[in-house]
């Protein structure tokens, strides 16, 4: 039993949880403690969303174009759009976007001249939403990369101010250690500015990792483009001249030939 009791005694009262370990620094710490934390956890929710949103659209550009460009070859433009369509990722949908607008025209009767500048203007106006959807939630990181370490330094400096004044009143208590106060209160203080950088920091690496891969999308879809575009230039062009060709024998009919 009092083995029991000096358990009991031995055991950390549950208001400890609040002054130490991670909580007690941000107790420590003071108010700018919570916009840090806050913008830790809306950067690592970033992080998760955009790893998982990039590796669903990571899908192979190279193989999807050559089977593209082979059912055009083959005129099953329907077919290469069903194809864009079921696949995910900038390429499919600048690919899926260029051949319905040349498949509508087509179908319409246009000039090929005018096919291909609609296809063109179709691309152009489609690859900023295509940006947009990679670089979705990235500016949020670059703030928190940005803002972190600012309100970290703001939030020191502040406690720095809040510390001498206290050490300036405390001067005429007896047995007062100035240095030792004044140590202890500026560990705490720097506290602030250290959580902002372990926040800002890998916000900021985060950034650059996620800008890196957004450009390598951006410039296979401008790639896919280009090769559509010259695809499409070059079946408009056949296309033209097997019209020419079957219309000039009936424009010159071949010479009657009578017996005498």
């Amino acid at each position: 039993m009092f083995m029991l009791l000096a358990d009991a005694t031995t055991t950390p009262p549950p208001n400890d949880f609040w002054h130490s370990g991670a909580m007690g620094y941000m107790i420590q710490g003071g108010i700018f403690m919570w916009p840090i934390l806050f913008m830790a956890i809306l950067g690592a929710a970033v992080v998760i969303e955009r790893f998982r949103a990039l590796r669903m659209l990571a899908t192979n550009g190279h193989a999807l174009r050559a089977e593209v460009f082979e059912l055009l070859q083959e005129d099953k433009v329907e077919q290469a759009i069903a194809l864009c369509a079921r696949s995910r990722g900038p390429v499919p949908a600048i690919l899926a976007v260029g051949l319905h607008r040349y498949e509508v025209l087509r179908k319409l009767d246009y000039d090929p001249v005018r096919i291909e500048e609609a296809v063109v203007k179709a691309m152009d106006d489609y690859s900023p939403h295509i940006t947009a959807a990679l670089e979705s939630h990235l500016p949020v990181l670059a703030t928190i990369a940005n803002v972190a370490p600012m309100v970290g330094s703001v939030g020191t400096v502040v406690g720095m101010v809040v510390l001498f004044q206290d050490l300036v009143n405390d001067l005429d208590k007896p047995g007062f250690n100035i240095i030792r106060s004044a140590a202890s209160g500026i560990k705490l203080k720097l506290i602030v500015t250290v959580w902002g950088l372990i926040v800002g920091i890998p916000a900021y690496i985060f950034f650059n990792y996620f800008s890196a891969v957004v450009n390598r999308f951006i410039l296979e879809a401008e790639e896919t483009a280009s090769q559509l575009i010259e695809a499409l230039t070059l079946r408009l062009s056949m296309a033209s001249r097997a019209a020419d060709g079957a219309a000039r024998p009936a424009l010159n009919p071949a010479p009657k030939t009578g017996g005498s």
